[in-house]
């Protein structure tokens, strides 16, 4: 039976020392400062990003990797034998989905590589690319694997506490005079990602702990005592808030898996500096 292996792209935001301990493979986006163009999270690491983004005075923009550099990754590993489970970045939000649909279709007809849209982004998804290589690795079938990715993916709540308005009004996502109204009334806004993989402002609170508070308590609805798996993400030089959220959540859910990882520059092109992430999973169906 071949052996099952992932492939994903850099909005996962896998730290690398995981992805090399699982033999995940990872394709990139590019991040474009101007005419500077670099790789996510390879000629580019978070810390360079957002020191980048801060002294940068246009707009940074990110593209989406080209069915070439999916179809490289895809014919290497199925010609080595292997089965393929590829996982990518919400293709509501991105491109990147279809590149490795159409990578697929270049290959040979006997190659075994399945698709699966994540409908998330950042560890959101990144979490589930974890879990089934980790399944991989312990011997699981690919059926078994897809079936718990599934399950995962329909049970992830996530959100994202971003510190300012201003990148989603640069890049587009709201108006400008909305970003400008936010940031003189300290309106913090809280992000999350609905069942087709769409972003949308789910809430939104003045000032931080307000919002965190927010967070913890629908968060408390949703999973009551359930035990669970929490990830917190965030920006490098940015994590005032990650401790005092950690605690505030872990004071009204039963985590008992927690880690902590950090937004990479595709994303935070889009949420900016100061941003928090929060990935909570259940950790049984029971």
């Amino acid at each position: 039976m071949a052996s099952v292996v992932l492939v994903t792209d850099s909005t996962a935001d896998i730290p690398v020392e995981i992805r090399e301990k699982l033999g995940i493979s990872m394709v990139p986006l590019k991040v474009n400062f101007g005419d500077d163009s670099y790789l996510d999270n390879i000629t580019l690491q978070p810390a360079q990003f957002y020191e980048k983004l801060t002294s940068f005075g246009g707009l940074a923009t990110t593209s989406q990797p080209s069915p070439a550099d999916f179809y490289e990754v895809y014919k290497k590993l199925t010609d080595d034998g292997h089965s393929v489970i590829s996982i990518q970045l919400s293709a509501a939000l991105s491109g990147t989905y279809q590149s490795a649909t159409i990578a697929k279709s270049m290959l040979d007809e006997g190659a075994d590589v399945t698709i699966i849209d994540s409908k998330s982004a950042s560890f959101g998804y990144g979490k589930l690319v974890v879990t089934a290589a980790e399944m991989a690795l312990a011997g699981a079938s690919k059926e078994e694997i897809i079936e718990k990715v599934n399950w995962m993916r329909s049970e992830l709540r996530l959100y994202f506490l971003v510190d300012t308005l201003e990148y989603l009004g640069k890049g587009g996502r709201i108006g400008k005079a909305s970003a400008v109204l936010g940031s003189l009334l300290n309106i913090k806004p809280i992000l999350s990602i609905d069942a087709e993989g769409t972003v949308f402002p789910f809430d939104k609170a003045r000032g931080q702990k307000r919002a965190m508070a927010r967070i913890a308590e629908v968060l408390e609805a949703d999973f009551k005592d359930k035990p669970v798996n929490l990830t917190i993400a965030s920006t490098p030089g940015h994590v005032a808030g990650v401790s005092e959220m950690t605690e505030l959540i872990k004071q009204r859910l039963n985590v008992q898996v927690y880690q902590e990882t950090e937004i990479g520059p595709v994303i935070g092109t889009h949420a900016g500096p100061g941003t928090i992430g929060l990935f909570v999973f259940p950790l049984s169906k029971s």
